[in-house]
């Protein structure tokens, strides 16, 4: 019975981390080039069951069976193994701003901060005071030579990247933008950036057909549905009422047996 009470409370917990996800997601879906996760559950090691009266072999002339047939088997709990980002492209936004940009296809744009090289989906950017491309947080956005700097908003960026001036088409510069080899395994660090990990591998300027399109003047919308996002939400407090009850359930049961056990030994 005890061990009811740990599979009852590790589904709670798991339920907790499921709903943690979804209120993250929630209050990011008005976020630019927010990208869903999705909680990975996975169940802990099963316990195998048999008869165990008259354990051992039986022999006969065909050869030996066992006498203790196998039951069946009983779980033992469950867990958040990981969360999964779904990178799948949100929609594009309108917005008719110079600055703004959008990828249509995977990849992401590089940015510098004080912390190294970060990369983001969030193209929502704007001029600095020295007329340096710039993230919302500050951080310069990067060209393939470095921070990009344009005099000031007239100018125009076609879909492989490359930045001209408007009045005398002066190529300024091209968007770095970059894969991964297994982008899944990039960590979130806040404010729209994503860093490297030993798993998701070092990023690379995308080229040929794994280069996305750039889209000047939109943005990428969060790729979080509200509406399956709610009904996973009603999903999950449901389940999580279960596994709370089979908890209590477990607790009556124990009450039960402890009150007659000392009632029968007297």
């Amino acid at each position: 019975m005890i061990r009811g009470w740990y599979i009852g409370a590790s589904g709670m917990n798991a339920q907790q981390n499921r709903l943690d996800t979804i209120s993250n997601n929630l209050a990011n879906v008005d976020t630019t080039g927010f990208k869903k996760e999705i909680p990975v559950s996975k169940e802990f090691s099963e316990l195998l069951l048999r008869r165990v009266q008259a354990d051992g072999q039986y022999s006969n002339s065909q050869g030996s069976f066992d006498v203790a047939p196998i039951v069946g088997t009983i779980g033992l709990g469950v867990e958040t193994n990981e969360l999964y980002t779904d990178f799948s492209q949100g929609s594009f936004k309108n917005t008719d701003t110079k600055t703004d940009f959008a990828l249509g296809g995977e990849g992401f744009f590089a940015v510098q901060t004080p912390a190294g090289e970060r990369y983001t989906r969030n193209g929502n950017f704007h001029l600095g005071k020295e007329g340096i491309l710039l993230t919302k947080e500050g951080y310069p956005v990067l060209g393939e030579n470095g921070a990009i700097h344009v005099p000031d908003d007239k100018f125009y960026v076609n879909q492989d990247g490359m930045i001209y001036t408007k009045d005398d088409s002066t190529l300024v510069d091209r968007v770095k933008v970059v894969r991964f080899e297994n982008e899944r395994y990039l960590k979130k660090q806040g404010s729209s950036l994503w860093n490297t990990t030993k798993f998701s591998g070092e990023p690379h300027i995308a080229e040929g057909d794994e280069r996305p399109k750039l889209l000047q003047g939109y943005t990428e919308t969060s790729n979080v549905n509200v509406v399956n996002e709610m009904v996973q939400m009603i999903e999950v407090n449901r389940a999580y009422e279960a596994n709370q009850k089979s908890v209590q359930t477990e607790d009556s049961m124990m009450e039960t047996l402890w009150s007659k056990v000392v009632t029968v030994n007297r």
